[in-house]
């Protein structure tokens, strides 16, 4: 797999590319923002095929991190996994509503930031196997939301809401049962298609992400001790 590798300190960014390349990955790296949009865009290396996934460091000398997710995800729909030392869930929150698909905190562990990487790459290409071999035009439809599963679109009273890959996965995993109670467990495993336990706290930002959205709050309720279940709009 192809990595873009966005990351202004060359001495962190060799270290890196030599961890990635030891486990089967081609690395380009970019030293700015600048840079990063340039090679994502599809005349520049037209005989390479496209990037995997987006490792996107937030401190970057030339623009503002946020800026440049946003400019990417109107270029690409390649995975963007933003790197960034600010914890608190709002930060995260504001990162997804850009378009990045997942969030690593500095400092992290190379095991974790590997695991991540993998996990995005596996449920793309799940999603892209879907959308060729999918069928029809079912649709969910609860009260004013509609999630149509073939192309992958919500709306909330006739308006469309842009929603991350993941963030689609939870919410039409959930919307296929209302009402019935989703465990933590199930939800990592078949959204992120992994059982690794840090993925928790990536679960808690994306459904927080999906509340803040729909603008309904109330529409993902959480278990507690348990995981989430939808309440269908109306329900009582």
């Amino acid at each position: 797999m192809r990595l873009l590798l966005v990351e202004d300190d060359d001495h962190v960014a060799a270290a890196l590319s030599a961890v990635l390349a030891k486990h089967g990955f081609q690395v380009v790296h970019a030293r700015n923002g600048e840079e990063a949009l340039r090679a994502v865009l599809p005349d520049t290396h037209p005989d390479k095929p496209p990037f995997g996934v987006v490792l996107l460091d937030l401190g970057l000398p030339d623009q503002d991190g946020y800026q440049v997710c946003g400019k990417l995800r109107t270029l690409t729909s390649t995975p963007v996994i933003m790197v960034t030392a600010r914890s608190d869930v709002r930060s995260r929150i504001h990162g997804l509503n850009l378009g990045a698909d997942d969030y690593v905190v500095k400092p992290y562990d190379t095991g974790e930031l590997l695991a991540r990487i993998h996990a995005v790459s596996r449920r793309t290409g799940a999603t892209e196997d879907t959308a060729q071999g999918g069928a029809g035009d079912d649709a969910l439809r609860l009260g004013s939301v509609v999630i149509e599963l073939s192309t992958r679109q919500v709306s909330v009273d006739g308006s469309s809401v842009q929603l991350t890959r993941k963030e689609f996965d939870l919410l039409a995993l959930l919307a296929q049962r209302p009402g019935v109670v989703f465990r933590r467990e199930q939800i990592i495993s078949e959204v992120w298609r992994t059982s690794w336990e840090g993925t928790g706290r990536t679960l808690e930002v994306h459904v927080a992400s999906l509340r803040s959205k729909l603008r309904m709050p109330a529409l993902i309720e959480t278990v507690r001790g348990v995981g989430y279940r939808l309440v269908a709009p109306g329900a009582a």
